[in-house]
């Protein structure tokens, strides 16, 4: 058995996944971070990606590159599809089909390779805009497949566990967590549509939820807006 105490953290550049990069690190957990660059529309992501990971001490970072992209159905990675600017009722469009299920996987994948048995996400079911891929049940649905999907599971080395330490927490939870562990959210992007330069639109799902976490935790919000878009 390994003795380093390692784990594989999904990171997207976004706040809640670089404050799960921090739990884990908190934890004691030698972190290989993967990120994904998915055709997503929001790119600027990858550049935070790559700060946060250094940031906060990632041991390794690895950016896959997969075409969810050419599957279409979402306004994440179709820029013929407008992203919404108001709250919608049910799952948005900026819902991308299947994408968790297929980041786990690649991230079950890399774990299995270097020996570690934690698969880190920054999934929530609180302030979210109702994505199936990221609530509690799928976590669980995951976490059984990944112990009868993998020769390590199946031949004993060990239990995969897909750790979501923000699921039940509000963005203003997350936010104070975050803040404690010294994360610096100023380099993180969260919004769907940011510009070039990692500058948020401040109207979509994300850049709400965010600028609402940052009022209710009553901390300053260090998110950069694209000119005149700053939540009033």
């Amino acid at each position: 058995m390994n003795e380093l105490k390692r784990a594989v953290v999904l990171l997207s550049g976004g706040l809640d996944s670089a404050t799960v990069l921090a739990i884990a690190r908190a934890e004691g957990y030698v972190c290989h971070a993967i990120s994904f660059d998915y055709g997503q529309r929001h790119a600027a992501e990858l550049s935070a990606c790559v700060r946060v990971a250094e940031a906060l001490g990632a041991a390794e970072h690895k950016v896959i590159r997969i075409g969810l992209g050419s599957l279409g159905g979402s306004a994440l990675t179709d820029t013929t599809l407008a992203v919404p600017e108001a709250p919608s009722e049910g799952i948005p469009i900026t819902y991308v089909p299947a994408r968790n299920t297929v980041f786990l996987s690649l991230a079950l994948g890399y774990a299995e390779v270097i020996g570690a048995f934690d698969l880190f996400i920054g999934i929530n079911a609180v302030d979210y805009s109702g994505y199936p891929d990221c609530r509690p049940e799928f976590m669980r649905a995951f976490e059984e497949l990944a112990n009868v999907a993998t020769k390590a599971g199946v031949e004993g080395e060990g239990r995969f566990r897909v750790r979501a330490p923000l699921v039940d927490l509000s963005k203003a939870e997350i936010i104070r967590r975050g803040h404690e562990l010294g994360v610096d959210y100023g380099i993180t992007v969260s919004c769907y549509q940011a510009d070039n330069h990692g500058r948020a639109c401040g109207v979509c799902d994300s850049c709400r939820f965010r600028a609402e976490g940052f009022r209710q935790a009553g901390l300053p919000d260090p998110t950069r807006y694209q000119p005149g878009r700053a939540p009033s």
